[in-house]
Parts: structure tokens; C-alpha cells; sequence
């Protein structure tokens, strides 16, 4: 799929991992409009793309299909979408005294990284079933981030590993019912990335963790997500896939 002029989407992008999936594509020629609650900083990184900054949560339908619509109004239908917004907050399945996780804990990760996957590959889905399909019949490409806790989740990750779990889940299924619509969809599962969280830890928790990945034994450069993001927007065969950006981890239980 062409990147010059192509009207995308990325949630979650005033940090981390979106942020670099919003420079990658706007380096590229995407007409990049920015979907996150951090106003401060996604402004600032629009501004330095020439993009647009829209105020979205991910896990309301409204909010999600206004921000849609006000891109859509400035750039045209989307074609590219990723959806990098997520939380990862850690809580145990049983406290130190026996007493459950509080199930709205657990539900609002479900609500924000699966259903506001969901919400987000709907909405975009929409957008992009208007548009003229290229020569492949394409029309369209959605990025959804999943992780490695979907498949070797840690003690404390139950919500997390569940939420991502659900994205993996759903890749393959969706790329199958819009395939029709010349819409594919891929996922991206990383490992240990120097995103914002992480750069704020100490040094020596950085190194412990470093230390853990057979190779390169470091820790991921967020622009090599962005990478990962370019090459399945370019690729047009690669579909219904989910890849591992981990550096051949494999998380241990703790």
C-alpha cells in the first residue's frame, strides 16, 4: 500500500510506541492525525509532523466515532490505521492477604486495550471501506499492538495477558471477514521496548532487563516498531498476521 498522502490514524500516539509509528508515517507522506488522551504531548507531536491532535478514549464508541469523523473531515476516509493505546497496570489474581483482584481492575484493561482494539478496528474498517481499492483490490491496512504477555504472561498480568491475548485472537478472524473489503489486518506483538515507563526506571533495572533478551541483548528503540508498522503497510501479502518484536524473549513467570 502507498503511504504518500494516505490519511492514517494512531491511537495512542503522543508516546511510546505511537509516537514513533507517527513520525514513521508522516516521514513516509501519511496525512497522520494523532488519537490520545495526553493533550499536552500529542499536540506537541503533531505539531512537529504537521498533523492533527484529536482527544479520544479508545474504550467509548462515541469518542472514538467523533474522532474518526473530524479526521475524516480534514484528511479524507482512513487508510491506515494503528492502534497503539493501551495500559498495562499489574495486579494479582490474590492479594498478599487472600483477597481477589477487584473485578473492575480487571475490566478496565479488557475495555481499553481489547475492546478499544475492537472499537478502533470497527470505526477504521468503516472509514476505509469508502475508499477506492488499488490495483490489489486494497483499500485499506490496520495495525493492532498486542505483546508477548499474550502468550507467556507474567505473575500480576492476568488483565494484560487477557486483553492482549483477545487482540492475538481477533487478528486472523478479522483479516478473514475483511478481506472482502480489501482491508488487511496485522498485529504487532513486542517484547521490552524503551518506551516513556521504561526510560523512567532505574538504570540498573534497565540492564537487569536487558540482560534477559538473547539478541540483540538490548532493549527495543521504538523506532524499530515504527519500522515494523512501515513494512506491514508496504508488504501487501502479509496478512492476518501477528508478529513478535522481542529479540527471541521469553518471559519467565516473574
Amino acid at each position: 500500500m502507498e503511504f504518500t498522502n494516505v490519511p492514517a490514524i494512531v491511537t495512542g500516539g503522543a508516546s511510546g510506541l505511537g509516537e514513533a509509528s507517527v513520525r514513521t508515517l508522516a516521514a513516509k507522506g501519511c496525512k497522520v492525525a494523532i488519537l490520545d488522551l495526553n493533550e499536552d504531548a500529542g499536540r506537541r507531536v503533531a505539531e512537529d509532523v504537521n498533523g492533527l491532535y484529536l482527544h479520544c478514549d479508545v474504550s467509548s464508541a462515541d469518542s472514538v466515532e467523533a474522532a474518526f469523523a473530524a479526521s475524516r473531515e480534514v484528511h479524507g476516509a482512513c487508510g491506515i490505521a494503528v492502534n497503539c493505546a493501551g495500559i498495562a497496570p499489574a495486579k494479582k489474581i490474590l492479594d498478599r492477604d487472600g483477597k481477589p483482584m477487584p473485578l473492575d481492575a480487571f475490566s478496565q484493561v479488557i475495555n481499553v486495550n481489547l475492546i478499544g482494539s475492537f472499537n478502533v478496528l470497527r470505526v477504521a474498517a468503516a472509514d476505509m471501506a469508502s475508499r477506492e481499492a488499488n490495483s490489489d483490490g486494497e483499500r485499506g491496512a490496520v495495525i493492532m499492538t498486542a505483546s508477548i504477555a499474550a502468550y507467556e504472561g507474567q505473575i500480576g498480568q492476568a488483565a494484560y495477558s487477557a486483553s492482549k491475548g483477545g487482540v492475538v485472537a481477533m487478528t486472523l478472524q478479522s483479516a478473514r471477514e475483511l478481506a472482502r473489503q480489501g482491508i488487511r489486518v496485522n498485529t504487532i506483538a513486542p517484547g521490552i521496548f524503551m518506551t516513556p515507563m521504561m526510560a523512567a526506571m532505574p538504570q540498573e533495572v534497565q540492564d537487569s532487563l536487558a540482560a534477559t533478551l538473547p539478541f540483540p541483548q538490548r532493549l527495543g528503540d521504538p523506532k524499530e516498531f515504527g519500522l515494523m508498522v512501515q513494512q506491514m503497510v508496504e508488504n501487501p501479502v502479509l496478512n492476518g498476521e501477528v508478529v513478535r518484536l522481542d529479540c527471541a524473549l521469553r518471559m519467565a513467570p516473574r
